[in-house]
């Protein structure tokens, strides 16, 4: 384990501080280590992805079926040459 030190942390952000540690029933240490696994969870929970809310999004409505494209056929090279 380690150790944090914060400096010049707002005489009301303290104040809130303890009596959040108070109304839990623990120091104000544990309180500041509850908030920030609670902060880190969070985090955790919210990293989907874009593809992955599309996707959540489109199983909500009941799915949708994209045309596979043709892999067979051979594929032209792009021609960046003089377009005139």
């Amino acid at each position: 384990m380690s150790n944090l030190t914060i400096h010049n942390l707002e005489d009301s952000v303290t104040q809130n501080l303890r009596a959040l540690a108070q109304q839990h029933g623990h120091s104000v240490e544990e309180e500041v280590r509850q908030i920030l696994r609670s902060a880190f969870f969070e985090a955790s929970r919210n990293t989907n992805k874009l593809g992955s809310k599309i996707s959540q999004r489109f199983t909500e409505l009941g799915g949708i079926e994209l045309p596979q494209p043709n892999r067979s056929l051979p594929r032209q090279s792009p021609n960046f040459g003089d377009a005139n």
